[in-house]
């Protein structure tokens, strides 16, 4: 039986959803930083990613940036998220870059860096209408200005982000800022800028429709290669798996039992209850999963299963008339939102499938016991 929770990680499908974009953007002349934050800096992953011809990995968290430095995982890496202050010397010993937007946390890098004997690559973000992270398009230069006097630190270009906070569209009119603001730069100091990242999975559409691609030359992507879809809309990507990473839940309850509580209704554990249409009495059947590892509004199950309900450690769903066995388990695809709290569970297991041939998306899964990786036959990178 298999061991469950369990997230299913298919290392063939995720190469090639990684190798087809990065053939696909880089006819726009753009790179790939593969995004490994999800996956908790996953050495298999990483290697997959890099294997397939992504060009770096970046990762929001310096502490998946350092496991995979000590799993051997070769490459560069960019630390995509501002430092914290308290992290600037983990940054430094281990990320090549830093994506930054505070230039006293910049001073306090160069600091480091300096004082270790090491050069510190820095990209700064800059502001274009999602208002999360980024500094104002009218500070920049000064910022530079700053940066290029400083020890130890290599300026290595400008990036944004976009559509994360309040899905912001990147589309010819801003991505037309970013190029503006390069060409400003390299204008007033004689300088080339080498990294201009235009933003993440959201920006796909435009990069692969735009016919221009101007001055960006690097996108950041982690869910629209794990799973499968771009992110403005969550369309699937054609020529991509959606199912390259899925959930597998064990049924620990099996039951007929009515659509409408008994009894007084207050609060329940996560607020104001959401109460079905009373249909009756169904076939209720709980999986030993629940919000403290997954989102189930990210779940998808299969056909003839519905989610009705979920508490911390319960995910309760109705199954046309018919109650699921008990020891049974069930395989949910997942959106980013379940993924992200799926990984970083301790409780939901991780298993990892691997072989020897790219599959592509008409191909059948393969089984989790099978060994290898690569792609076309390649030698894969292996952990040095």
């Amino acid at each position: 039986m298999m061991s469950a929770p369990c997230l299913q990680i298919d290392l063939r499908k995720i190469t090639h959803n990684a190798q087809t974009l990065v053939e696909r953007l880089r006819k726009c002349g753009i790179s790939v930083t593969g995004v490994t934050k999800v996956t908790l800096g996953s050495p298999d992953i990483a290697c997959a990613l890099l294997d397939a011809g992504v060009g770096d990995l970046g990762d929001s968290r310096i502490e998946n940036i350092e496991a995979m430095r000590h799993k051997r995982v070769t490459g560069p890496m960019s630390l995509i998220r501002a430092p914290m202050l308290s992290q600037v010397k983990r940054v430094v010993m281990s990320a090549d870059i830093s994506f930054n937007t505070e230039i006293s946390t910049i001073r306090r890098l160069a600091c480091e860096a300096h004082a270790s004997g090491r050069t510190h690559g820095v990209v700064l973000m800059v502001e274009l209408g999602d208002l999360r992270e980024g500094i104002m398009p009218g500070e920049l230069l000064g910022t530079v200005a700053e940066i290029l006097n400083l020890p130890n630190i290599v300026f290595k270009g400008i990036g944004t982000n976009l559509a994360c906070r309040s899905g912001v569209c990147p589309d010819d009119d801003n991505m037309k800022i970013l190029s503006g603001l390069v060409e400003s730069i390299e204008a007033t100091f004689g300088i080339s800028v080498d990294i201009v990242s235009g933003g993440n999975s959201a920006n796909l559409s435009w990069a692969l429709n735009s016919g221009d691609s101007g001055r960006i030359n690097n996108l950041r992507l982690g869910e629209s290669i794990l799973l499968g879809c771009e992110t403005l809309h969550r369309k699937p990507i054609e020529g991509l798996h959606q199912d390259a990473i899925t959930l597998v839940a064990e049924v620990i309850e099996s039951k007929t039992k009515s659509t409408r509580p008994i009894g007084t209704l207050a609060q329940s554990a996560f607020g104001k209850p959401t109460i079905a249409s009373d249909r009756g009495d169904i076939a209720q059947s709980i999986f030993a999963i629940g919000m403290q590892d997954i989102d189930p509004t990210g779940l998808r199950p299969p056909p003839g299963i519905d989610i009705i309900g979920c508490s911390s450690d319960h995910l309760i769903t109705s199954s046309n008339g018919k109650c699921l066995a008990i020891g049974t388990t069930t395989v949910f695809q997942l959106d980013y939102n379940a993924l992200l709290r799926a990984m970083t569970s301790p409780f939901v297991k991780k298993s990892i499938a691997a072989a020897s041939n790219v599959v592509h998306p008409n191909e059948r899964t393969i089984s989790s016991s099978t060994a290898g990786i690569g792609i076309n036959n390649k030698v894969p990178r292996r952990l040095q």
